[in-house]
């Protein structure tokens, strides 16, 4: 009997602490099964915002309680995210507000004990098949292949700045020689609200276009402010002899190449769209490839681009990009459909792509097309497919077929790539 009524006591207390504790909002609630907050935690997961239970986002197919989801929200919240990443977390933040207050103590835990410094990193083998009709109707082929193993710390200064790198080792393997091992970039990255702030060399990306006309690493600064509308400022220098496509780099000349631009983009919903401008100056440019001359030595390139995605199946994009300065192969462009996509979190998943690209080597410096970028004068087709057979393994296939711009010949490239992520 005195047990009895000592178990009763007991669990009313605990009952009554609960309910006073959480009385705003009942932590264990489920959260529906169509609620739209499964998607954005499922999008932030894929992103590596956050892990979830680590299979997959969420533990089997049960629906998870508003205190869990809490949880996950108040770890996204702790990594200082931002982009399209921060406006999930913040709207995230938003819906599960009162559990979040009632977890107050422990979300300040996580902020304080968060790691200063993550290491996430991949290990790759590449290979390219290139395959281009000559002259005399023979055709040329090149084949090349390499494994690289790149680390990305992020080091936390403080609230508003971290310090990210990135250490890659590269070796051929096609003879298992020795390769070269280099900081590939290191640059301060500070976010003040819808202002963020990189110093120092980081990655080169023209996003306005998708990656037509740049996908490498400058030195310098870059300012990116605003929400749904983003104005990003740009200014340094870039490596145009070393990372630069051979047709413009055909001079054996030791360069970097001055540079600025501004990109404006739009992203809301299933809408992307942008503008952009970059002007380099370079003596590289100073080849009779480039213009009649052989004396220009500047670059002024406008793009544009978009894209909308229908749902989570099919997307289109497309991008056009011209060089006003180049006499010649100065226009660029890229049409690509895609089918799902690829989720390296979970296994089975896959997507295919279908573009075309005509990518003119005065325009394109240095384009992020796997299949094109060693002939970057070409036009034609490109047909991709990605699949995940294990958590963070990565299978990609890629086929192009098309014309050398220069000589109207057929050229043809069979690229793969296996990434392990980490």
């Amino acid at each position: 009997m005195k047990k009895t009524l000592s178990a009763a006591l007991t669990t009313a207390l605990v009952i009554g602490a609960a309910s006073t504790t959480f009385a705003a909002a009942n932590p264990f609630a489920d959260v529906p099964a169509d609620h739209w907050a499964y998607d954005a935690v499922s999008q932030l997961a894929a992103d590596g915002v956050i892990e979830g239970y680590g299979d997959s986002t969420f533990k089997g197919n049960r629906n998870i309680t508003r205190y869990e989801m809490a949880q996950m929200v108040a770890k996204a919240m702790a990594k200082n995210t931002n982009g399209a990443d921060k406006a999930l977390v913040d709207k995230l933040a938003a819906e599960f507000g009162e559990e979040l207050s009632n977890l107050g103590v422990r979300v300040a835990n996580l902020e304080r004990n968060a790691d200063k410094v993550k290491w996430n990193g991949e290990a790759r083998y590449r290979y390219w098949d290139y395959r281009d009709k000559q002259a005399d109707g023979k055709t040329a082929r090149t084949d090349k292949a390499t494994m690289q193993f790149r680390l990305l710390p992020t080091a936390e200064i403080n609230e508003n700045w971290k310090i990210k790198a990135r250490f890659t080792a590269t070796s051929n393997a096609k003879n298992d020689t020795a390769g070269k091992a280099e900081m590939t970039f290191v640059y301060a990255d500070g976010v003040y609200d819808n202002v963020e702030i990189k110093v120092g060399k980081m990655p080169f990306f023209s996003a306005n276009d998708d990656g037509l006309v740049m996908d490498n690493f400058f030195s310098g600064a870059q300012l990116t402010a605003g929400k749904d509308v983003k104005v990003i400022l740009e200014a340094g220098r870039w490596d145009i002899a070393g990372q630069g496509n051979s047709f413009i780099n055909a001079a054996d000349v030791k360069d970097h190449a001055g540079y600025q631009g501004v990109q404006v983009n739009y992203e809301k919903d299933k809408i992307f769209a942008g503008v952009g401008y970059r002007h380099f100056n370079s003596t590289v440019f100073k080849t009779v490839n480039y213009s009649k001359s052989g004396n220009d030595e500047d670059a002024h390139i406008w793009s544009v681009g978009g894209k909308y995605t229908f749902n989570k199946i099919w997307a289109l994009g497309g991008a056009y990009a011209q060089n006003t300065k180049a006499d010649s192969y100065n226009k660029s462009a890229s049409v690509q459909l895609d089918y799902k996509k690829a989720n390296k979190v979970n296994a089975g998943s896959w997507g295919a792509f279908l573009g075309y690209r005509h990518v003119g080597a005065n325009v394109s410096l240095a384009p992020t097309f796997d299949t094109t970028r060693a002939a970057a004068n070409v036009k034609g087709w490109d047909l991709g497919a990605t699949y995940i057979p294990f958590k963070n393994t990565l299978v990609t296939l890629g086929y192009f077929n098309g014309k050398q711009l220069n000589n109207d010949r057929k050229t043809q490239t069979m690229y793969a790539r296996l990434s392990y992520f980490f």
